[in-house]
């Protein structure tokens, strides 16, 4: 299964990359071993994600900039207006990654 590395730049994400390079520097883990931990990291969430979330929101806001590079959307939206069964949030700015999920099954 392909995966993308997107949710590495997630806060999560950037704390285990930010554990494993202190891990790796210390000479705790060969830098083999975290690049498999990245790796099985990008699987985990995107099967999490896949599985597990069973929630719908709309988005509403100010669309501000938008690309479309190597089959990747990415949104830039001011004064978004998040709405679920929960409830509502309102947010100044907000980035947007969007990928196409067949990709991940090539």
């Amino acid at each position: 299964m392909a995966t993308f590395e997107l949710y590495r730049r997630s806060t999560i994400g950037m704390c285990l990359t930010e554990t494993l390079d202190q891990m790796v520097s210390g000479g705790i883990l060969s830098p083999e071993l975290a690049i498999q931990v990245l790796i099985q990291f990008d699987k985990s969430m995107t099967e999490a994600l896949e599985s597990e979330v069973k929630s719908k929101v709309s988005i509403k806001g100010h669309l501000h900039t938008y690309r479309f590079c190597d089959n990747v959307w990415t949104f830039i939206l001011q004064n978004a207006q998040f709405k679920s069964e929960e409830g509502q949030e309102t947010v100044e700015s907000v980035k947007i990654v969007a990928c196409d999920s067949k990709l991940l099954t090539q």
